[in-house]
């Protein structure tokens, strides 16, 4: 079984985005797509190496106003 992180941003910057692949890095996420809504929205995929480090980067993203609008943990199966 594999954990996947999917998050939705309804704004979204490119340049912001690549300038914070580090920090995705450091929390154990790796990127493995990406999409463009027609609504302008972005989803990305991410693989995840640790839950709960997963789970903490997204409340810190959040918590300083750039975190997606809605972001799902998944499970393969």
């Amino acid at each position: 079984m594999t954990t996947q992180l999917l998050l939705r941003y309804d704004s979204f910057d490119q340049k912001t985005h690549d300038a914070r692949a580090e920090d995705r890095a450091n929390a154990g996420l790796t990127q493995l797509q990406m999409w463009r809504e027609g609504t302008g929205a972005h989803w990305v995929l991410l693989d995840v190496n640790d839950s709960e480090r997963a789970k903490a980067w997204v409340e810190k993203e959040s918590g300083l106003g750039h975190g997606p609008s809605a972001h799902h943990l998944l499970e393969t199966t």
